[in-house]
């Protein structure tokens, strides 16, 4: 059932949603949290239909946000969807327009559930602060991408700076599947790490993002290669008795291989936003592997980042982050089926229109 009201109020939206919720005959809501979704027009649907994918494991409140702050007139109009495709759940969808969608909190929150915890996630570029937006502080989880932003780097050195317990972002969520896999295969063979090797398509936050946190977590040297992807291709962890290898090179089967055993297919498939928002909302409290990782991602690495594949487009845009987070110039790596080939270094010259990364590692 859908329910459209124009030039409202939050009080006639809340009791909308008590009489939706009577007339379906459930009086109670059973959701165990409420979302908001701060979006643009243009991207509503699709969070829309994460969320509430996520919301058949968690159930929840939805709130859908769209600021409209370009038109004169103030006002508010809002659509009240129950038991329809979107799920058990309640999902608002809240078009805030003229000066009301710089106060869309005072739109918001008293349409919150008691006495229920609220995570408040932004779909699109997010602010550099999540805290200190008036849908994050009163957020006790706060959900950003970086990958949405075309220089993903600039909003994660920014959100380190800002960072308070229970900030995220799914660069970081992306990587669960990674990080459980190589600590399952140090645990099958338990020998030191001596230098780490990462690759993965460049300009994807979430390759910088492992590579920091292996780094940090092994104390060791790591070397860095941009490629074309899609997302993390292969990480190497190299020991005295030979390397540990996890490979994807199509995003969808991994192989994992470990010194004196055979090589085995691994399930590690590229996941999606929903998948991503549900891994979120099963924890509500502080990361406190996120924030460690957060404080030092700009950090420079003293090896410089090897450029294979990509186009002379992308190798100039990687010249130039490397060179504002004051690391080695890149260096192109002739890549062939016999040898790793020759390196020359990547010039630093003005590069195509920079693009959101991609939305998945």
């Amino acid at each position: 059932m859908i329910i459209d009201l124009t030039d409202t109020t939050s009080g006639k939206i809340a009791a909308t949603l008590v009489a939706a919720r009577h007339k379906s005959g459930t009086p109670t809501t059973g959701a165990v949290l409420t979302l908001v979704v701060a979006t643009e027009e243009r991207h509503h649907y699709d969070a829309m239909k994460a969320a509430s994918r996520a919301a058949r494991e968690h159930p929840a409140r939805i709130i859908i946000v769209i600021g409209r702050p370009d038109t004169t007139r103030t006002r508010l109009d809002a659509e009240v969807r129950t038991g329809d495709e979107n799920g058990p759940g309640e999902v608002v969808v809240l078009r805030l327009y003229g000066e009301l969608a710089t106060h869309a909190d005072s739109v918001v929150v008293p349409l919150l559930l008691p006495d229920v915890p609220v995570v408040t996630w932004w779909p699109d570029e997010g602010p550099e602060t999540p805290s200190k937006e008036p849908l994050g502080a009163f957020a006790q989880r706060r959900i950003t991408d970086a990958a949405e932003y075309y220089k993903p780097m600039t909003k994660l050195v920014a959100r380190a700076a800002g960072y308070q317990p229970g900030d995220t972002d799914l660069a970081w969520t992306r990587l669960t599947p990674w990080r459980s896999m190589l600590a399952a295969a140090l645990d099958q063979f338990p020998r030191k790490v001596t230098a780490v090797s990462v690759s993965g398509e460049e300009g994807n936050p979430s390759v910088r993002v492992l590579a920091v946190w292996l780094r940090q977590r092994l104390g060791v040297p790591v070397t860095r290669t941009a490629d074309e992807g899609p997302g993390i291709t292969s990480v190497e962890l190299l020991t005295e008795e030979g390397p540990i290898r996890l490979s994807r090179p199509d995003g969808e089967l991994a192989s994992l291989s470990i010194p004196g055993q055979p090589d085995r297919p691994v399930a590690l498939k590229r996941r999606e936003t929903a998948e991503l928002i549900a891994e979120e909302l099963r924890r509500l409290d502080s990361d406190d592997v996120y924030a460690r990782m957060l404080a030092e991602v700009d950090q420079p690495f003293t090896e410089p980042l090897k450029v294979a594949g990509p186009t002379v487009e992308a190798a100039a845009k990687a010249a130039k982050e490397a060179k504002r987070l004051g690391e080695p110039a890149p260096v192109v790596v002739e890549e062939s089926a016999d040898d790793a080939g020759a390196e020359a270094p990547v010039e630093s010259a003005p590069a195509a229109e920079e693009q959101p990364g991609e939305a998945s590692a």
